[in-house]
């Protein structure tokens, strides 16, 4: 089997299943954001038929996104010490048997199990997928593939609004989750035949640094929940101050135990790094825009303009079918262009438009303009992927990768905790004034960050 680390310009000494690879990695990936998403358009019906209260229909969804987010970083380190390929199908097989558990679900605990394990499985499986891809594929062809992963990625949050509404509509919510059973089984035995032994990039006698990885756990989990408990009680409560306080203490310890432990869950110099730096705030503040559209989107098309769940799934069709054009567009012209330009491009492009629906409140006028946004937003992460992963080397694959994860999720919750605080008033039945000024806090955001990414992101020569 060759080495995957081969250099870049030789091409015969890469693996020749890479895009099939890619292809099954991709869409396990886009199983895993897609359940951020689908599970949404099912809530209503999954609260009348386990008699479920409306905190515990929210942490259908928090209880998977704290998990996800909270054990990336351990599940990244993991694929550097023990190889990608092991973490790679133990996430698969882990997502897959949470989801089954969520399906077969009689009964708010149970329910929110399962949906732990899926937090659990895809917290090992993005990571270490992601580093393989970085891995396979050499510098010509990296950002074409991280186009693809990013296009699979951005676009899963809008199908599974679409899906959600198709599935909740059709066979009825268990099959949000059962549906992951067959394609995750499906994705398993192909990886199986085609997926490479990647060698550990690190001695596994190392040793995995336990006490990091719980500090950094408990700290991204209480982050997230704090966001959470910002979008659902207000900023200025004590579900949202205390776990944020706790949060901040607990990073505290965390950089204090990196720098001290002997075999560190990660280097904090990555995240000194001018590139890795640049990359997660645009994947930060890519995530937020896209939650924020599919948040707001999703309520304005069913509570003020009428319209039932498979008419607002397919209504984000276009939606999802923009942000997968504008990762692909993006990942062929990130190189020619430049990671900087394309950035701020992106923002930009966005900002235009959010502040569509901002202006008209219509639904044809809502469509058009978040279909736009989305488009600037799926070139943003593959700008946020080629950026901060473009320059590490294979041995800081699998940490560089969750640290990209963990702020996609920490990203989604600032968007949803943000949007949904301005947008109170409409969300309570209030007409439209709350959405409006919801849409135009996000567009204002967007060219904020176009204006950061402009001076943050490093210049097209450093970027390649």
């Amino acid at each position: 089997m060759s080495d995957t680390r081969a250099p870049a310009h030789a091409d015969a000494g890469l693996h020749p299943k890479r895009w099939v690879a890619l292809a099954l990695l991709g869409t396990a990936q886009f199983m895993l954001i897609l359940d951020v998403t689908v599970v949404a358009i099912a809530l209503p019906q999954m609260g009348a038929d386990l008699g479920l209260s409306r905190d515990v229909l929210t942490w259908v969804v928090a209880a998977y996104t704290v998990t996800f987010g909270s054990l990336m970083l351990l599940g990244g380190r993991s694929a550097d010490l023990f190889g990608a390929r092991p973490i790679v199908y133990g996430g698969l097989v882990t997502f897959v048997l949470g989801s089954l558990a969520a399906g077969l679900a009689q009964s708010a605990p149970m329910l929110l199990t399962g949906r732990v394990g899926q937090g659990l499985g895809a917290a090992m499986l993005s990571p270490a997928a992601l580093s393989v891809v970085v891995r396979l594929f050499s510098e010509a062809e990296r950002n074409r593939a991280l186009g693809i992963w990013s296009a699979l990625g951005g676009g899963g949050a809008a199908v599974g609004v679409l899906l959600g509404g198709l599935i909740t509509a059709g066979p009825g919510w268990p099959w949000v989750f059962f549906i992951n059973v067959p394609v995750g089984a499906v994705v398993l035995v192909g990886l199986v035949r085609v997926l490479p032994p990647l060698r550990p990039v690190e001695q596994a006698a190392a040793g995995l640094d336990v006490p990091g990885a719980l500090l950094v756990a408990g700290a991204t989990g209480l982050a997230i929940y704090s966001l959470t408990a910002a979008g659902e009680l207000g900023w200025a409560t004590a579900q949202t101050i205390v776990p944020a306080a706790a949060a901040a203490g607990l990073y505290v310890l965390f950089g204090w135990r990196q720098r001290t432990a002997a075999s560190p869950l990660m280097d904090l110099e990555l995240l000194g790094r001018r590139p890795v730096t640049a990359g997660v705030f645009v994947i930060l503040i890519a995530t937020a825009l896209m939650v924020a559209v599919f948040f707001l989107g999703t309520f304005y098309f069913q509570q003020s303009a009428g319209h039932g769940p498979l008419a607002t799934g397919l209504l984000f069709l276009p939606v999802a079918l923009a942000t997968m054009a504008g990762a692909n567009l993006g990942g062929r012209l990130i190189a020619r262009v430049g990671a900087r330009q394309l950035g701020a491009g992106g923002m930009l492009i966005a900002a235009g438009g959010l502040l569509v629906p901002a202006l008209w409140t219509t639904t044809a006028a809502t469509t058009i303009g978040v279909t736009f946004g989305a488009f600037g937003i799926g070139a943003l992460f593959v700008v946020a992927s080629a950026t901060a992963l473009g320059q590490v080397g294979p041995q800081e694959a699998g940490v560089a990768s969750a640290l990209l994860s963990t702020f996609h999720e920490f990203g989604a919750s600032l968007g949803v905790a943000t949007v949904s605080s301005i947008a109170a008033l409409s969300l309570a039945g209030g007409g439209d004034a709350g959405f409006r000024q919801a849409f135009i806090a996000a567009a204002i955001a967007a060219v904020v960050a176009a204006v950061i990414s402009a001076v943050v992101i490093p210049a097209r020569r450093a970027a390649r």
